[in-house]
C-alpha cells in the first residue's frame, strides 16, 4: 500500500470512528475528544501540549500512553499562569450574626501568587456568603479541618469566623450556617491570636454571578477500548460529562470576560480549590461557561514518586 493509499485509509478510519461516537461527543473539538481542537477548547495550552511530546519522545512503534501524564504537564504549566478564582458549586448560605448590617467591604486578593505581577483584585465582602456545603459537617472527626459548630476557619483573604448555630429544614438538612466573625482578624493584618487551621473560599451571595460549570471524566471506562472485546462504543463512559447549571462566582469574571472580549485574549483560571478552567467558546458576558482543564490533583505524579 503506497503512502498516499494509507493516509486515504487512516482517513476513512476516522471519519468512521467519528461517525460512530456520534451523539456520546458533541463534535471533533468536544473537550473530552483527544484532538487538538478538543484540547484546545478544553483549555489545555500549547506549552502544556510541547512538554507533553518532549516527555514521550518518539519511537518506532506504537505506544499508548497515561493520559495523566498530558494532565500533569497542564497542570504545571496552569499553575504558573492561570488567575486565581472564587467559584461555589454547591453553595449553602453562611449568615455571620455580629456583622454591621448593611457594610459592605472591599477586600484584596492575589490573581496569582506564582506571578506577582498579575498583581491583586478587589473581591466585596458582606455578612451573608455561600460556601461550599461539603465545607460543613454537623458531626466532624477529629482531624476536619473545615467548618463544624463550634470551629474556627478562615475565609480566604477575609476573616476568622466561628460556628455558631445552624438553621435546617423539615428534611434535617442544613439551609443556614451562623457565625460570627472576628474583627481583629483580617487577613493580612491578624492580631487575634486565634490559630485556624482551615481555609474556605466563598463568594458575597448579594455580588455573586451565576455561571456554568463543566466537569470532564474520561470518555471510556477502560483504558484502551480497542483491546476489549465488542464494540467500543460499549466502553464509553456515561459520566463522563457533568454540568453543574448554576454555581456562584466572584464578579471578577465578569470583568475579566468584557477585557478578553475587546482584547481577545481568554486567560486561564484556576478556581480556588477545585480545578483549572477555561471558558468555552459559547460563553458571553451575559452567560459565562467553564470547561473544566484538569483537576488539582497530581495522580501521575504521586504514582511515579
Amino acid at each position: 500500500m503506497t503512502s498516499t493509499q494509507q493516509r486515504a485509509e487512516l482517513q476513512r478510519r476516522i471519519w468512521q470512528i467519528a461517525n460512530d461516537v456520534r451523539g456520546a461527543v458533541d463534535g471533533w473539538d468536544d473537550p473530552r475528544m483527544p484532538t487538538i481542537s478538543g484540547l484546545r477548547r478544553r483549555g489545555y495550552t500549547p506549552k502544556s501540549i510541547q512538554e507533553f511530546c518532549a516527555r514521550i519522545g518518539v519511537a518506532k512503534r506504537d505506544n499508548l500512553i497515561d493520559v495523566s501524564l498530558l494532565e500533569f504537564c497542564a497542570r504545571e504549566d496552569l499553575n504558573k499562569i492561570a488567575l486565581r478564582r472564587m467559584v461555589v458549586f454547591d453553595p449553602v448560605k453562611l449568615v455571620i450574626t455580629n456583622w454591621p448590617e448593611g457594610k459592605v467591604e472591599m477586600l484584596e486578593s492575589e490573581n496569582n501568587p506564582e506571578d506577582a505581577s498579575t498583581g491583586e483584585r478587589s473581591v466585596a465582602f458582606n455578612g451573608t456568603i455561600y460556601i461550599e456545603r461539603d465545607d460543613f459537617m454537623e458531626d466532624a472527626p477529629k482531624k476536619y479541618f473545615r467548618l463544624s459548630p463550634g470551629a474556627s476557619v478562615r475565609l480566604k483573604s477575609a476573616y476568622i469566623i466561628t460556628c455558631e448555630d445552624v438553621v435546617k429544614d423539615a428534611s434535617g438538612t442544613v439551609t443556614e450556617i451562623r457565625c460570627m466573625y472576628h474583627p481583629d482578624s483580617r487577613s493580612g493584618s491578624d492580631t487575634s491570636g486565634i490559630k485556624a487551621k482551615g481555609t474556605l473560599h466563598w463568594v458575597s451571595t448579594e455580588h455573586a454571578v451565576e455561571v456554568e460549570v463543566r466537569d470532564y471524566d474520561r470518555l471510556f471506562r477502560v483504558e484502551n477500548p480497542a483491546e476489549e472485546e465488542g464494540d467500543f462504543l460499549d466502553y464509553v463512559n456515561p459520566d463522563s460529562l457533568t454540568v453543574i447549571a448554576k454555581a456562584y462566582a466572584e464578579p471578577a469574571l465578569i470583568d475579566d470576560a468584557v477585557e478578553a472580549a475587546s482584547s481577545g485574549v481568554l486567560p486561564h483560571y484556576q478556581f480556588m480549590r477545585k480545578g483549572y478552567y477555561y471558558a468555552d467558546k459559547s460563553s458571553t458576558p451575559e452567560k459565562l461557561v467553564f470547561n473544566q482543564t484538569v483537576g488539582l490533583r497530581d495522580t501521575w505524579a504521586k504514582l511515579n514518586k
